[in-house]
Protein backbone atom coordinates (compact mmCIF):
# COMPACT_ATOMS: atom_id res chain seq x y z
CA UNK A 1 0.00 0.00 0.00
CA UNK A 2 1.15 3.54 -0.72
CA UNK A 3 0.00 6.92 0.56
CA UNK A 4 0.74 9.81 -1.82
CA UNK A 5 3.29 7.63 -3.58
CA UNK A 6 5.19 6.76 -0.39
CA UNK A 7 5.20 3.09 0.73
CA UNK A 8 3.45 2.52 4.06
CA UNK A 9 6.59 0.83 5.46
CA UNK A 10 8.52 4.06 4.93
CA UNK A 11 5.81 6.07 6.69
CA UNK A 12 5.89 3.68 9.66
CA UNK A 13 9.69 3.88 9.78
CA UNK A 14 9.72 7.70 9.62
CA UNK A 15 7.06 7.88 12.35
CA UNK A 16 9.12 5.52 14.52
CA UNK A 17 12.28 7.60 14.07
CA UNK A 18 10.41 10.88 14.64
CA UNK A 19 8.68 9.68 17.82
CA UNK A 20 11.96 8.21 19.09
CA UNK A 21 13.79 11.50 18.62
CA UNK A 22 10.99 13.50 20.23
CA UNK A 23 10.92 11.03 23.16
CA UNK A 24 14.65 11.50 23.75
CA UNK A 25 14.24 15.28 23.60
CA UNK A 26 11.31 15.05 26.04
CA UNK A 27 13.46 13.03 28.43
CA UNK A 28 16.27 15.56 28.25
CA UNK A 29 14.22 18.78 28.25
CA UNK A 30 10.90 17.59 29.71
CA UNK A 31 11.05 19.85 32.74
CA UNK A 32 11.01 22.91 30.49
CA UNK A 33 7.64 21.88 29.03
CA UNK A 34 6.11 20.47 32.22
CA UNK A 35 3.93 23.53 32.85
CA UNK A 36 2.22 23.35 29.46
CA UNK A 37 0.55 20.01 30.17
CA UNK A 38 -0.56 20.42 33.80
CA UNK A 39 -4.14 21.41 32.98
CA UNK A 40 -4.70 18.71 30.34
CA UNK A 41 -4.24 15.40 32.19
CA UNK A 42 -5.37 13.08 29.40
CA UNK A 43 -2.86 14.60 26.91
CA UNK A 44 0.26 13.27 28.60
CA UNK A 45 3.07 13.67 26.05
CA UNK A 46 4.75 10.46 27.23
CA UNK A 47 1.58 8.47 26.53
CA UNK A 48 1.04 10.08 23.13
CA UNK A 49 4.64 9.51 22.04
CA UNK A 50 4.66 5.94 23.32
CA UNK A 51 1.42 5.26 21.41
CA UNK A 52 2.96 6.60 18.20
CA UNK A 53 6.16 4.63 18.82
CA UNK A 54 4.35 1.36 19.53
CA UNK A 55 1.97 1.83 16.60
CA UNK A 56 4.68 2.68 14.09
CA UNK A 57 7.05 -0.03 15.33
CA UNK A 58 4.47 -2.82 15.32
CA UNK A 59 2.95 -1.54 12.05
CA UNK A 60 6.37 -1.62 10.36
CA UNK A 61 7.07 -5.13 11.64
CA UNK A 62 3.65 -6.39 10.54
CA UNK A 63 4.07 -4.87 7.08
CA UNK A 64 7.53 -6.33 6.58
CA UNK A 65 7.01 -9.76 8.18
CA UNK A 66 3.42 -10.67 7.30
CA UNK A 67 1.15 -10.67 4.26
CA UNK A 68 -1.81 -9.15 6.17
CA UNK A 69 -3.44 -6.20 4.33
CA UNK A 70 -2.24 -2.74 5.40
CA UNK A 71 -5.58 -1.62 6.81
CA UNK A 72 -5.72 -4.65 9.09
CA UNK A 73 -2.09 -4.08 10.06
CA UNK A 74 -2.98 -0.54 11.11
CA UNK A 75 -5.93 -1.75 13.20
CA UNK A 76 -3.88 -4.52 14.82
CA UNK A 77 -0.93 -2.25 15.61
CA UNK A 78 -3.26 0.46 16.98
CA UNK A 79 -5.05 -2.03 19.22
CA UNK A 80 -1.74 -3.49 20.41
CA UNK A 81 -0.42 0.01 21.08
CA UNK A 82 -3.52 0.97 23.04
CA UNK A 83 -3.09 -2.09 25.26
CA UNK A 84 0.64 -1.46 25.77
CA UNK A 85 0.17 2.24 26.52
CA UNK A 86 -2.59 1.43 29.02
CA UNK A 87 -0.31 -1.08 30.75
CA UNK A 88 2.55 1.44 30.71
CA UNK A 89 0.34 4.09 32.28
CA UNK A 90 -1.22 1.85 34.93
CA UNK A 91 1.87 -0.09 35.99
CA UNK A 92 4.72 2.39 35.42
CA UNK A 93 3.70 6.04 35.08
CA UNK A 94 1.02 6.26 37.78
CA UNK A 95 3.15 4.48 40.43
CA UNK A 96 6.14 6.67 39.52
CA UNK A 97 4.08 9.84 39.87
CA UNK A 98 2.95 8.86 43.36
CA UNK A 99 6.36 7.59 44.52
CA UNK A 100 8.34 9.54 47.05
CA UNK A 101 10.66 11.99 45.40
CA UNK A 102 13.80 11.24 47.33
CA UNK A 103 15.17 9.05 50.06
CA UNK A 104 18.14 11.27 50.76
CA UNK A 105 18.74 12.86 54.13
CA UNK A 106 20.74 15.77 55.42
CA UNK A 107 23.29 15.08 58.10
CA UNK A 108 21.76 17.83 60.23
CA UNK A 109 18.54 15.74 60.26
CA UNK A 110 20.37 13.08 62.29
CA UNK A 111 20.80 15.36 65.33
CA UNK A 112 18.44 14.21 68.07
CA UNK A 113 18.00 10.73 66.60
CA UNK A 114 18.89 7.57 68.48
CA UNK A 115 20.92 4.65 67.24
CA UNK A 116 22.84 1.59 68.33
CA UNK A 117 26.63 1.29 68.49
CA UNK A 118 27.74 -1.47 66.09
CA UNK A 119 31.49 -0.85 66.42
CA UNK A 120 32.68 0.13 69.93
CA UNK A 121 33.70 3.76 70.37
CA UNK A 122 37.02 4.10 72.29
CA UNK A 123 37.87 7.04 74.57
CA UNK A 124 39.43 9.20 71.88
CA UNK A 125 38.73 7.25 68.71
CA UNK A 126 36.05 6.40 66.23
CA UNK A 127 33.36 3.74 66.16
CA UNK A 128 30.21 3.18 64.17
CA UNK A 129 26.53 3.79 64.90
CA UNK A 130 23.49 2.32 63.13
CA UNK A 131 20.43 4.60 62.92
CA UNK A 132 17.04 3.22 61.87
CA UNK A 133 14.90 5.35 59.56
CA UNK A 134 11.80 4.96 57.43
CA UNK A 135 13.88 4.51 54.30
CA UNK A 136 16.26 1.96 55.84
CA UNK A 137 19.29 1.86 58.07
CA UNK A 138 22.09 4.39 58.13
CA UNK A 139 25.54 3.40 59.41
CA UNK A 140 27.76 6.38 60.25
CA UNK A 141 31.16 6.94 61.83
CA UNK A 142 30.81 8.22 65.38
CA UNK A 143 32.83 9.44 68.33
CA UNK A 144 31.91 10.04 71.93
CA UNK A 145 30.76 13.60 72.63
CA UNK A 146 31.81 13.46 76.29
CA UNK A 147 35.01 11.44 75.58
CA UNK A 148 33.78 8.25 77.29
CA UNK A 149 34.13 4.73 75.96
CA UNK A 150 30.87 3.34 74.55
CA UNK A 151 30.43 -0.42 74.18
CA UNK A 152 28.91 -2.36 71.29
CA UNK A 153 25.09 -2.60 71.44
CA UNK A 154 24.67 0.56 73.54
CA UNK A 155 21.83 2.87 72.62
CA UNK A 156 23.13 6.39 71.85
CA UNK A 157 21.76 9.84 71.08
CA UNK A 158 23.23 11.98 68.29
CA UNK A 159 24.20 15.34 69.79
CA UNK A 160 26.07 16.90 66.90
CA UNK A 161 27.29 16.14 63.38
CA UNK A 162 30.64 17.55 62.35
CA UNK A 163 32.40 16.76 59.05
CA UNK A 164 30.18 13.72 58.53
CA UNK A 165 31.03 12.24 61.95
CA UNK A 166 28.32 11.79 64.55
CA UNK A 167 29.07 12.90 68.08
CA UNK A 168 27.00 10.77 70.42
CA UNK A 169 26.24 10.25 74.10
CA UNK A 170 24.83 7.22 75.85
CA UNK A 171 21.03 7.40 75.66
CA UNK A 172 19.13 6.58 78.81
CA UNK A 173 15.34 6.48 78.46
CA UNK A 174 14.96 7.59 82.08
CA UNK A 175 16.47 10.96 81.10
CA UNK A 176 13.29 11.68 79.12
CA UNK A 177 11.22 11.87 82.29
CA UNK A 178 13.57 14.11 84.26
Amino acid sequence: MEINGIPIETIYLYALIFSGVITVLLLLFGDLFHGFFTDIHFLNPVLILSFITFTSGSGYLLEVLTKIPSTQNMLISSALSLILVTLLNVFVLIPLSTAEESLVYKESDLVGRTGVVITPIPLDGYGEVMIESLSGRIAKTALSFDKKEIQNGTRVLVVEVENGILQVVVYDKMQEFI
